[in-house]
């Protein structure tokens, strides 16, 4: 039996949001820094700061001014760059519909599970001359959930624990028949970019989760139509006031030295690989570094 301690992790935090949301009061030392990642881009320089002594990172997922739409974010791109960054823990923030008439505009779901339908976008780090299958059996790391919640009811913000986010390919919306076979499924709310993000943090080996941010209800509603421009934006407004609340709040929370995750996502590659070692092609080895380094190195 080995008597060595266990690890220690120092946790960076990650948000991956709208392009507001770094404007924190109290983040401090900060800098935008380009990050080059072996799949591209991501959608934005990141913002590097410090808040209460803790590390952080933030992305806008759409890029500043909101211009590259859901199906052209390149999602391997800005997880790799939170990897390479340092970043331990993602907390996601994402705008979506509702799907059940209990989940009003302007209440915030911790979301437990997803419904993948988007199906033009790339999904995976690994390909042809490395394969690799990690489980996402449970996409979103509980320990994360349990601080977004604490931290929620402290703030006095109408929240629901749990709930099923399906991911639609977009831009455009959902048809009505759409909404009511998501509805029949059970879903919860409906958005277009949490997807492949969380999959993809997972193969990182990031904890991650997702609190979403309902703007509206999808047009399943009888009232849909209803729904005025102005009345979407002040719901938006509120929304991301709320959850830069959210995140000064949690931050602290997440920072605090631990040890590894009770769920296991920093090592969800551990028995992931299924290529043979002499079969694993080079050139694919050498971009995967960044990403399965802990792995690759051990075998």
């Amino acid at each position: 039996m080995s008597n060595s301690p266990a690890p220690e992790v120092k946790p960076v935090i990650g948000i991956i949001g709208g392009s507001g949301l770094y404007d924190i009061a109290g983040l401090e030392n900060k800098e935008w820094r380009r990050v080059d990642t072996p799949w591209g881009a991501p959608s934005d320089e990141l913002l590097f700061g410090t808040l209460d002594g803790i590390r952080c990172v933030f992305l806008p997922r759409h890029g500043r001014g909101h211009p590259i739409p859901p199906s052209r974010l390149n999602y391997r791109a800005n997880i790799a760059a939170m990897k390479i960054a340092g970043v331990t823990d993602i907390i996601s923030l994402s705008a979506v519909g509702s799907l059940r008439e209990d989940l009003p505009p302007g209440h915030f779901v911790i979301v437990d599970q997803f419904i993948d339908r988007s199906f033009a976008r790339e999904k995976s780090f690994f390909d042809t001359g490395c394969v690799a299958h990690v489980s996402v059996a449970d996409p979103v790391c509980p320990r994360i959930g349990d601080v977004a919640e604490e931290k929620l009811k402290e703030l006095n913000i109408a929240f629901t624990r749990g709930g099923t986010y399906l991911v639609m390919e977009g831009p455009q919306f959902s048809t009505r028949a759409e909404s009511e076979l998501y509805r029949s499924w059970g879903c919860a709310v409906i958005g277009m970019t949490n997807m492949p993000e969380a999959k993809l943090a997972r193969e990182a080996e990031i904890c991650y989760a997702t609190v979403a941010m309902v703007t509206d209800y999808d047009c399943w509603h009888q009232d849909h139509d209803s729904v005025t421009v102005d009345a979407v934006v002040r719901v938006m407004q509120q929304n991301a006031d709320h959850a830069r609340s959210l995140v000064k709040a949690m931050i602290p929370a997440l920072g605090q030295p631990r040890g590894l995750c009770p769920a296991g996502c920093d090592r969800a590659l551990e028995h992931a690989l299924i290529t043979a070692p002499e079969r694993r092609e080079p050139a694919l080895l050498s971009k995967l570094e960044v990403i399965a380094g802990r792995v690759l190195s051990g075998q």
